[in-house]
């Protein structure tokens, strides 16, 4: 004797599905609809009447509802057919568009690209971008995500974006990524106002090394971190971080605290924080009489002040034909 807690296996306990509904079903249905005669719509639809009656009946069995009031000498649409109207239209011209969507996305016009971007970026070179490559492609949806660039390499190895706008010192090539670069700055230093320093005319890096540091950790940028502690090195000075901040703009805040100056790359200078004054350092070293002794470094005369590079970087081994005219449009625009 079966144990009549368990379902028996011709019982099905998934909810009931309803059949596919055939595109052709409802561009008849709405044939129909919109003439309100059966000879007039099979005429438009280029078919005889029997089939078109035929395939209404068919929908209302499968819809389970009566679709059409039908007398000999008119057809009205019932409450259930007027309300499917407006939907059936929507259904029959998305089918029709879906063709050319594929070509758009195939050729790279249409689709989505998702842009990560550091924060240096949207001071001044994103929001160009963006506004011009939206007013040639239209209909590509653009997805922003501000990243430091150690999130942007772990977005690319799960495959969250499509391209990236990194910052790293010049020359330095994101492994297993492709690259452009967009453009080359200096550094130039953040001060707080009430500093001394800011009211200097000229400034130098023997002003500067002595002074406690805002930085960023080194797993966010390590290839400018490295830079900067080699120019401290390279002076014979070691590097006195104060506080570290991940955000450029967070490291402007601090600086204005007055925790200390900050290098950052000169398009910082648009973000403009009270409290804070921005100045370029001229290319100097110590003199060896300023040099502190039992402090690492190779001699007067080597040290400089780094620049720091942007650069639009990708997965070459993932096609995707809108990253592929946005890394055109971008190369245009900086060629």
């Amino acid at each position: 004797m079966s144990d009549p807690l368990q379902p028996s296996s011709r019982v099905s306990l998934d909810p009931p599905r309803t059949p596919l509904i055939e595109l052709r079903l409802w561009r008849q249905f709405l044939a129909v609809a919109e003439e309100l005669h059966f000879g007039r719509a099979a005429q438009r639809l280029n078919m005889t009447q029997p089939p078109l009656t035929q395939a209404i009946a068919q929908l209302e069995a499968v819809l389970g509802l009566r679709l059409f009031d039908r007398t000999k000498r008119s057809v009205q649409l019932t409450a259930a057919g007027a309300a499917l109207v407006p939907e059936a239209r929507d259904l029959i011209a998305r089918a029709s568009a879906l063709p050319a969507y594929a070509r758009a996305n195939a050729e790279g016009s249409a689709g989505r690209l998702r842009l990560a971007f550091v924060s240096t970026v949207g001071f001044d070179l994103l929001p160009a971008w963006v506004r011009g490559f939206r007013e040639l492609h239209p209909n590509v949806q653009l997805e922003l995500v501000e990243a430091t660039g150690d999130l942007q390499l772990q977005a690319f190895g799960r495959s969250e974006i499509d391209a990236g706008f990194m910052l790293h010192s010049p020359g330095f090539a994101p492994p297993g990524l492709a690259s452009q670069p967009v453009s080359r700055e200096s550094l130039v230093v953040a001060l707080p106002e009430q500093s001394p320093l800011a009211v200097q005319p000229a400034l130098s890096l023997d002003d500067l090394l002595s002074q406690p540091l805002v930085m960023f950790p080194r797993r966010i940028l390590p290839s400018l971190y490295d830079a900067i502690f080699a120019m401290y090195h390279a002076c014979g000075r070691l590097p006195r971080v104060a506080q570290e901040a991940i955000q450029m703009q967070t490291i402007v805040n601090l600086v204005s605290a007055g925790l200390g100056i900050a290098w950052v790359p000169g398009s910082v200078r648009q973000f403009q924080r009270t409290g804070v004054v921005y100045r370029s350092v001229d290319v100097a070293s110590l003199r060896p009489s300023r040099r502190k002794a039992g402090h690492p470094g190779t001699g007067a005369g080597t040290a400089t002040v780094p620049g720091c590079e942007t650069s639009l970087v990708w997965s070459p081994s993932s096609a995707n034909p809108v990253r592929e005219r946005f890394v055109a449009f971008v190369g245009a625009s900086v060629s």
